[in-house]
């Protein structure tokens, strides 16, 4: 077994971040230098390792020509003047349907993108994602990419958002594959890891011939504490930013 010390910082960044209504972004959040979401749109940025999952969807699909990004990651700022633009043209209830709290977007993470079928006019709080064609192949095809989408009608109740299909949210796979299985969405899953897994107690997956071990560790209280992991396996691990950390242990299909 092999010692993974986990500290509070932590909690404040990686790819399964809450920020929704009750959760804002924290206040320094640990960001990479955003990149460009797909080529022919460099203002529109993401994280790096989000972009390339994206561009490989998108490319999978050959879709270059029928997908367009309209919103990726946002400051501080431009979530303000958006909240303030919206509000002054289509009122405060649209604006709180449609339009996160500035300091409440997932875009401010750099891992949520809007998407819209390619056309002369596009709406930029709510653009046209059918769920038709190509788009719903997108919509289908992402979670083996890492991306889910997000806020799903009938979820409202937990997410605080309304349904939107045109926002997807780069949480990384397996994550992503479970998360779209179970037609859940974060909020659910971040709250199935708390409550039914723990060090010593994983939850286990396969995909495509991989052997994943994901459990949460709570970090409400310690400033750090360190969790044994078996040696023969590789780790990543992400803040929740709701009190705890989840870790993803893998395997490859030659270890098992």
């Amino acid at each position: 077994m092999k010692p993974v010390l986990l500290r509070q910082e932590n909690i404040s960044h990686g790819d399964l971040l809450l920020v929704a209504p009750g959760h804002p972004l924290p206040p320094f959040p640990v960001l990479p230098e955003m990149v460009p979401a797909l080529p022919d749109q460099p203002d529109i940025l993401l994280q790096p390792h989000a972009a390339q999952s994206l561009q490989r969807l998108i490319a999978t699909l050959d879709g270059w020509k029928q997908v367009t990004a309209v919103s990726g990651f946002r400051t501080q700022e431009e979530q303000e003047e958006i909240w303030r633009d919206t509000q002054a043209k289509e009122g405060l209830a649209f604006t709180q349907k449609y339009v996160a709290l500035p300091g409440h977007s997932e875009h401010q993470t750099g891992l949520a993108i809007d998407l819209a079928a390619q056309s002369a006019r596009i709406d930029f709080i709510c653009p046209d994602f059918p769920h038709t064609g190509i788009f719903q192949k997108f919509r289908q095809l992402a979670p083996q990419f890492g991306f889910i989408e997000r806020y799903l009608s009938g979820k409202e109740s937990l997410t605080g958002i309304a349904a939107e299909p045109w926002h997807f949210r780069f949480v990384g796979v397996p994550h992503s594959i479970v998360i779209a299985q179970k037609h859940w969405v974060l909020e659910e899953y971040l709250s199935f890891l708390k409550n039914a897994t723990a060090p010593g107690h994983p939850f286990s997956y396969r995909f495509n011939g991989i052997h994943f071990e994901l459990f949460y560790v709570p970090m409400e209280k310690p400033i750090e504490t360190t969790v044994e992991i078996p040696d023969s396996m590789s780790y990543s691990l992400s803040g929740t930013n709701a009190g705890g950390i989840v870790l993803t242990l893998w395997r490859s299909p030659h270890e098992d």
